[in-house]
């Protein structure tokens, strides 16, 4: 499956409050938490190559609501009297029509239902999270090999015999006959 076109979109307040580590910062720095959850989210995209929203809800304050670029995800505050839910909702209907893949991470049941109904997966918070962990060590493992030296070359997968008919094309003579 090409993850290319697939989209992610994350109810960021849900998953600060989901995952252990961003809920204890919370407590102290929401912003941190904030910080920390783009981070996140900005190298799972790297790795992955999904187009990841993350959705803030701000319906509480005052004002037009934002979208701009952070780290190459699209960050969306709401706007006055918008919930992330609606916001969600509305993100999916938008993009779907644009023959996607269309995820939706939140552990909100109802919201869950809603997007499946329009067509997007859903991802909970805790299978994001895993997903993140699991790509981070494919991150590590990839780094590693490269430090290490290790290469995928050619010399490595083809045995004695191809080599030495290719040298030969190379070269312009004809192989033996085998």
């Amino acid at each position: 499956m090409n993850r290319k076109n697939d989209v992610l979109l994350v109810d960021g307040y849900n998953m600060i409050g989901a995952w252990p580590e961003l809920a204890k910062l919370k407590e102290s720095d929401l912003e941190a938490a904030r910080d920390k959850l783009l981070d996140m989210l900005a190298e799972y995209q790297g790795f992955t190559g999904r187009s990841v929203y993350v959705i803030f809800d701000a319906h509480q304050v005052p004002g037009l609501g934002a979208t701009f670029k952070q780290h190459k995800l699209t960050i969306v505050y709401t706007k006055e009297k918008e919930t992330a839910d609606e916001c969600i909702e509305r993100l999916c209907t938008e993009l779907y029509a644009r023959r996607r893949h269309i995820y939706v991470a939140t552990s909100d049941m109802i919201e869950q239902h809603v997007v499946f109904g329009q067509g997007a997966l859903r991802l909970s918070a805790r299978e994001l999270l895993t997903e993140i962990a699991q790509n981070k060590l494919g991150i590590q493992q990839a780094i590693r090999d490269k430090r290490s030296g290790r290469r995928n070359t050619l010399d490595e997968n083809i045995n004695s015999d191809v080599w030495t008919k290719l040298e030969m094309m190379r070269r312009g003579d004809k192989p033996p006959k085998t």
